[in-house]
């Protein structure tokens, strides 16, 4: 039961920690100049994922022998895939959500309007004999059954960006994968490789995109930094002390996740190989999940969706080069239809994305794909 306990309060204190992260990410973009998209590919990415990365250097350095390295090179593969599939499909769910609950308000309020007007307006309606106080047109189509479900997400120039960071992933994501099949002498050395990959990408991404003609980062109205909610501009003390300390809880209650996770699996049955390559991906992600949910909540889309692909690029270059260089990385059955689920579920995405076709429910199906991956997990294991 204490583990149970525990496990909500994590979950908790790290969405709570993720509110905060978020408000002070922005403001960290708008003190160094960076594109929009930026704070989400690279700052909020990076900030969430470098504790998994320490995580990661833990375990293949220092951690239990062959068990450490095997936690390590299982992190490197789980990761991306849970950002693939149940980041992108948590998103997608929250956007039906929040799009179909403002819909349903923004439908109540012109019944309402229409109600309140129906008095005045009930002789001219009766003398046309139609009864019908509101004409079918705009004002009536947030209303309309669906409407939230198949609302294309990206305009062609954020579809093309969008889709730019998935072909680079997929790119190393596949070398990476088949480097898992051989054993030659150098391999170790590959992953500065990838380390050098992601460096390039971090240029390309901080001096890139949202930029007006004058080469200035185009700013957006953002809310008050919560650590100073009176200033209309904080002092850059507040935002860097907001930065750390939310990272420090969102690291801590991670870790206390995890274990918490670790703990439940057996109690309910679960082989601890099925917790670890299934559940506790989810958990290590669980930070990037939550900085999605909250961006879509605020109405920033964009940014949920360039946080997402930000960690991907980062979960498929930073662990994996610490797992080529401190373990034999090589690929068992399980780890291999891991990344064969993750693959599909990119190719799925760029589908869409080629056909200016993604929408929330399009997002949400992803998550099916994680239950396939589930399931042959289980046959395999």
């Amino acid at each position: 039961m204490w583990h149970f306990v525990l496990l909500i309060a994590c979950a908790v204190a790290i969405y709570l920690s993720c509110e905060w992260f978020v408000n002070a990410v922005e403001w960290l973009g708008r003190r160094l100049n960076v594109g929009k998209m930026a704070v989400g590919t690279v700052l909020a990415a990076f900030g969430t994922a470098l504790p998994e990365s320490v995580v990661t250097l833990v375990a293949v350095t220092t951690g239990d022998g062959e068990r450490g390295k095997d936690i390590g090179v299982g992190a490197a593969m789980g990761g991306p895939l849970a950002l693939a599939t149940v980041a992108y499909a948590v998103t997608g769910a929250t956007l039906l959500w929040t799009r179909r609950t403002r819909a349903r308000a923004q439908l109540a309020a012109v019944t309402a309007t229409a109600g309140s007007t129906g008095s005045t307006g009930s002789a001219g309606s009766a003398a046309s004999g139609t009864g019908a106080p509101l004409a079918d047109g705009p004002d009536r189509n947030p209303g309309r059954p669906g409407a939230a479900a198949n609302e294309v997400l990206t305009d062609p120039a954020e579809a093309a960006r969008l889709a730019k960071d998935q072909r680079w992933f997929l790119a190393v994501f596949v070398f990476k994968v088949a480097l898992g099949l051989v054993a030659f002498a150098v391999k170790p050395w590959l992953g500065l490789l990838f380390f050098a990959v992601y460096a390039v990408y971090f240029w390309r991404e901080m001096t890139g995109g949202d930029r007006d003609g004058d080469g200035d980062a185009v700013e957006d109205d953002l809310e008050p930094l919560k650590l100073q909610p009176g200033r209309e501009s904080p002092a850059a003390w507040a935002v860097a002390a907001q930065t750390l300390a939310t990272l420090t809880v969102i690291f801590f209650a991670s870790q206390l996740f995890v274990h918490q996770l670790d703990a439940i699996g057996p109690m309910i049955g679960l082989p601890a190989a099925v917790t670890a390559l299934l559940l506790s991906p989810v958990a290590t992600e669980l930070p990037e999940i939550m900085n999605a949910v909250i961006w879509v909540r605020q109405g920033k889309t964009s940014l949920a969706l360039a946080n997402i692909s930000g960690a991907m690029m980062i979960q498929a270059t930073v662990p994996s080069g610490l797992g080529l260089l401190f373990t034999p990385w090589k690929f068992d059955h399980a780890l291999m239809w891991s990344g064969a689920m993750t693959m599909v579920a990119i190719v799925y995405l760029l589908a869409t994305l080629r056909a200016h076709r993604l929408t929330p429910a399009r997002l949400a199906w992803t998550g099916v794909l994680y239950l396939v991956f589930a399931a042959g997990l289980v046959v395999i294991l």
